[in-house]
């Protein structure tokens, strides 16, 4: 790694004497939605999976319970394994970014959540991995819910 590439040590550097260390969420709502899910081809996608699996491969976690605890810690939202076999794991995550945004029926907008979770779960885990959203709260759902495959 070049010293021009960033680290999530680095994003932790904070030198905001008067406006501190927090952004409000419309902020964020709007580069994603408005700025990326409206201003860029297919919604975004593919640029929200490179950037999502690229922040995920960054983070400073060594297991799933750490990776839920940076997500909590992070305020991204509060995730938890609803179900789990050999093969896939189901993760939920209550009050994630776009709780109470209104309702838009077939409307999946938490994917760059989940590909940081596919991210870190690759280097987690040592393995392929693919994370789809099958839940999410824009479309109507009591919650967002990412399908892990293994």
């Amino acid at each position: 790694m070049s010293r021009a590439d960033f680290t999530f040590e680095d994003m932790k550097s904070i030198n905001r004497t008067s406006l501190g260390d927090t952004v409000p969420l419309e902020l964020f709502r709007t580069i994603r939605l408005i700025g990326m899910y409206q201003g860029l081809p297919m919604g975004g996608r593919g640029t929200t999976a490179t950037i999502g699996r690229k922040i995920g491969e960054n983070l400073p976690a060594a297991s799933i319970e750490e990776l839920f605890e940076l997500f909590r810690s992070l305020k991204i939202g509060l995730p938890s394994i609803v179900k789990q076999d050999e093969r896939t794991i189901r993760i939920a995550v209550e009050d994630c970014f776009c709780k109470g945004l209104p309702v838009q029926e077939e409307k999946m907008v938490c994917d760059l959540e989940g590909a940081i979770m596919e991210g870190a779960l690759q280097r987690i885990l040592n393995r392929p991995v693919t994370v789809r959203e099958v839940k999410c709260n824009v479309n109507g759902d009591e919650h967002c819910e990412y399908e892990v495959r293994l």
